[in-house]
């Protein structure tokens, strides 16, 4: 019997296993038998908090003291002192009175979906959105309209349209945008939902801990206007896990209809006091963020300088726009040839034509490794 199930045979994606390197900016990679040590260009760990002794510890007493999982929902045993704990510390940085603790950022992303809408409702997005809120806007039966890319003009006709429909709209935004690197005009965005009388959802995942008033995330300076926002722990803070930051009432609505929420799992203790120990160093070494910033936008101008490559990005997440996709898979090749491990990222995680190499700039990069890598640039083709 055929199967109806096709495999998109021209953008297969392989599984590689890494091996952290014994340098804090290296992966170790097996191939022919041989370890290859690669600088890590592509993970989200922003501050090296995945390798950090502080945050390591801290995972490892908690795991001692209350287990390694949590062995249920939230519901029923898997809450621990360290799940509310973190929850307390999170609604105080942030100025929110509530915070929900999730396994994972596509966990949460779905579950927020669902709380704002239904199917009466719509739901106006950024084109670029990330794919765990287009899973979730699906699951929870809303119209989906998509509005250009950062686009103010776009986001206002289309709320003056369906303002007229008289249903419940939801507009949805990243405030920093994982595969471009460009931010959101928040505040402008913020203004807009409230003279249109709409809610408004952000995705600070990738923004926060660096950006924002001492690394509060893009939204923080709005937060009244911001009705649901989701972060994860998985990128700066170095752990797993993610949470969701609302008001009272919407906490305890999540708590009590969120099947995404209720049926599974709790957020692993380790992970948990892994991400407090990381909130508790990002509080205290304020510099962390400047230096970041300022790093990537000393390898923004260095990749420019060479006047070779379209790139894109305006903080520490860069493109480089190659567009074919082969071409893209090639300069892969390339670069991990020369020591590099930074990914070809192409349709549908973008969109067709715009097939690009994704950087990631962290703070255990080094002038050395930007001198190497622009070398390298130099001499593709």
């Amino acid at each position: 019997m055929k199967s109806h199930l096709k495999i998109p045979i021209n953008r297969l994606r392989k599984l590689r296993p890494f091996s952290l390197g014994a340098r804090p900016y290296e992966f170790k990679y097996l191939m022919n038998k041989r370890h290859i040590d690669l600088i890590d260009l592509c993970s989200n760990d922003y501050f090296g908090m995945t390798r950090d002794k502080d945050v390591i510890n801290a995972a490892y007493k908690t795991s001692i003291s209350d287990g390694l999982g949590s062995g249920s929902s939230l519901f029923i045993s898997g809450s621990r002192p360290i799940h509310e704990l973190l929850e307390t510390r999170l609604s105080e940085w942030l100025g929110q009175e509530k915070i929900l603790l999730f396994p994972s950022g596509f966990q949460a992303n779905i579950a927020a979906m669902q709380a704002l809408a239904d199917r009466k409702s719509i739901v106006i997005a950024d084109k670029l959105i990330h794919n765990s809120l287009l899973v979730g806007i699906k699951a929870s039966g809303a119209k989906l309209v998509r509005f250009l890319h950062n686009d103010l003009i776009d986001l206002r006709t289309k709320l003056s349209k369906y303002c007229l429909s008289g249903r419940p709209i939801i507009v949805v935004i990243e405030s920093l945008y994982s595969m471009e690197g460009t931010i959101a005009p928040i505040d402008e965005i913020c203004k807009i939902c409230s003279e249109h009388n709409v809610k408004l959802f952000v995705d600070e995942a990738h923004a926060l801990g660096i950006l924002g008033p001492k690394g509060k995330g893009l939204s923080y300076t709005h937060k009244n206007s911001v009705n649901l926002l989701s972060g994860t722990f998985g990128k700066s803070f170095g752990s797993g896990g993610a949470f969701l930051a609302c008001n009272s009432f919407m906490g305890e609505y999540l708590i009590q209809t969120s099947g995404a929420f209720r049926y599974t799992t709790a957020l692993s203790p380790s992970l948990a006091a892994g991400a407090l120990k990381s909130l508790e160093k990002l509080q205290t070494h304020n510099s962390w963020r400047k230096d970041l910033i300022e790093l990537s936008k000393e390898w923004k101008k260095e990749i420019q300088n060479l006047g070779q490559f379209k790139i894109k990005g305006n903080a520490h997440i860069l493109s480089i726009i190659i567009g074919d996709d082969s071409e893209t898979i090639s300069m892969q090749r390339y670069l991990e040839k020369n020591g590099f491990l930074a990914m070809a990222i192409r349709p549908p995680t973008v969109p067709i034509g715009q097939s690009r190499i994704r950087l990631t700039i962290r703070s255990t990069l080094n002038k050395d490794i930007l001198k190497k890598f622009i070398k390298a640039l130099k001499n593709y083709r």
